[in-house]
């Protein structure tokens, strides 16, 4: 394959277009989407959930769950990482697609009021409560390398996790999507440099999903890679799956930004 070199000009050019699309993007956004949600959780009515999961540290868990219903992951037992993914109940190859939702709402940060799309361009998830904000889409999560590395011992990862629970599914480790680790308080500097801030978080966070579609859902609740605690030590994460309610039309994560109208758009056109 032949690399054309392209010119300053064209460079310049390509460049002016893509400033143009995320404005006209912006321009449409919010200008500032809600603040944090409040601590403590708020209890949730008994005959509301569904199921409740807690994840011992170093392991892993999957579900089914349903439009319109949510789930609520919570550090209820100290701090830990999970890390997510997701796949589509009634076609497993449509999955989610971290890189697609970074790009198409112009942010690496995904809280409250954002949604996680999938790779077919359909919204899965709309972030409906959200206490930190401090959640990674970049990164990914741990492998065997990364841990032998930082802890000088073989200790449980994500990567070898999540190809166990894809095997379960049905699936292998093609199957599996770019993680959304929530909880892991990481930032870009303006080098592209990853840093990791635990101030963004506050104790006891909690971040609650509302489903857009059927779906499998698969957790892995081992350390960041970049967490600096230098003890392989993950607490306990509790999964409560809640009951479904039906969004209202004016509901923030379908209307916050132009790409979330079009992602909730072909959700419609996929079940016409």
């Amino acid at each position: 394959m032949t690399h054309v070199r392209r010119s300053p000009e064209d460079i310049a050019a390509n460049r002016a277009r893509y400033e143009e699309h995320q404005r006209k993007g912006l321009d449409f956004a919010p200008k500032a989407l809600p603040e944090a949600s409040p601590l403590p959780a708020p209890e949730i009515a008994a005959d509301r959930i569904i199921h409740r999961e807690v994840i011992p540290g170093g392991w892993y868990w999957s579900t089914h769950i349903r439009k319109n219903e949510v789930f609520r992951v919570s550090l209820d037992h100290g701090f830990s990482t999970a890390s997510l993914v997701a796949w589509s109940a009634a076609d497993t190859s449509e999955r989610l697609n971290l890189p697609d939702t970074v790009k198409m709402q112009w942010t690496t940060a995904l809280g409250k009021g954002r949604v996680i799309f999938s790779d077919m361009g359909r919204v899965m998830l709309s972030v409906t409560e959200d206490s930190s904000g401090a959640h990674d889409g970049l990164m990914g999560g741990s492998t065997f390398a990364s841990n032998a590395a930082k802890y000088g011992e073989e200790k449980r990862n994500t990567r070898d996790n999540l190809i166990l629970l894809a095997t379960k599914a049905g699936l292998d480790k093609r199957d599996i999507p770019s993680v959304l680790a929530l909880f892991a308080p990481v930032r870009v500097d303006q080098d592209g440099a990853f840093l990791w801030k635990p101030e963004l978080l506050h104790g006891h966070d909690y971040v609650e999903l509302r489903a857009e579609m059927d779906m499998i859902v698969g957790f892995s609740n081992c350390p960041h890679p970049l967490d600096p605690d230098p003890t392989y030590q993950p607490n306990p994460v509790t999964v409560t799956r809640i009951a479904a309610i039906v969004p209202a039309a004016d509901d923030l994560c379908r209307t916050a930004t132009a790409e979330a109208v079009r992602g909730f758009e072909n959700n419609t056109l996929a079940t016409m």
